[in-house]
């Protein structure tokens, strides 16, 4: 089995020996650092069979249930970004005035959103009253799906960068406001606002960390009961 070659799937699916090729993993495990929240992205547009292909991955994720409750928007129009992007300049300015000193100066440093510049725009949802899955594993914890949308978009992440794109994450939104203006319907939860492109640049550490905004912890912490 060359480096690149997955191993073959046995008898019911399962892989014989429960392990891919080492040089597999290693590329996997660089995948992973790579994959950044990019704010800062190149105007070209992105080819949309790249796209559709990243965004195939999202139903390879899991959620609870099976009920699949992510729903996609892809913003287009000119007056549907211009919207979305004075929410973010609204909600980022009622952030700015939560800081004082330091913080605030660095805050305002800070580029949270490629809004203005990125190609591709999706606003994503969970449908929190799906019937999807019957209501197997919500019943008792009806956030799972949610979590459930939060793993497929980060597996669409992954693949985005892969192909060679970025993704950028946009939470400083008044979420409640913009599914007004997207008029989506009112069991719809907004999971995230996502811009899509060619990064400017690629990094291995998160823009905050090198903005001095905030520290990763060195290493993980486990603790048990």
């Amino acid at each position: 089995m060359g480096s690149w070659d997955l191993p073959p799937l046995g008898r019911d699916g399962e892989v014989p020996d429960g392990a891919f090729p080492e040089a597999f993993r290693a590329q996997l495990d660089h995948l992973m650092r790579m994959r950044r929240d990019v704010r800062r992205f190149r105007k070209d547009p992105v080819d949309e069979a790249v796209l559709a292909r990243c965004l195939n991955t999202i139903q390879l994720a899991p959620s609870v249930g099976l009920s699949e409750p992510w729903r996609i928007l892809r913003i287009t129009s000119d007056a549907a970004r211009s919207t979305a992007l004075k929410n973010f300049e609204t909600a980022n300015a009622e952030a700015l005035a939560g800081y004082s000193g330091e913080r605030a100066t660095r805050y305002a440093d800070l580029k949270l959103s490629g809004m203005r510049e990125a190609p591709v725009q999706l606003a994503i949802y969970c449908d929190d009253e799906t019937a999807q899955g019957h209501g197997l594993g919500a019943g008792t914890m009806p956030e799972m799906r949610r979590y459930s949308v939060v793993t497929a978009i980060t597996l669409f992440w992954l693949s985005l960068r892969a192909e060679g794109l970025g993704l950028g994450w946009v939470s400083v939104l008044d979420p409640d406001q913009l599914s007004r203006d997207l008029q989506v319907p009112k069991n719809w939860q907004l999971v995230g606002y996502f811009c899509i492109g060619l990064p400017e640049a690629l990094h291995d550490s998160p823009e905050l960390e090198r903005q001095g905004w905030e520290k990763r912890q060195p290493s993980l912490s486990i603790e048990t009961r």
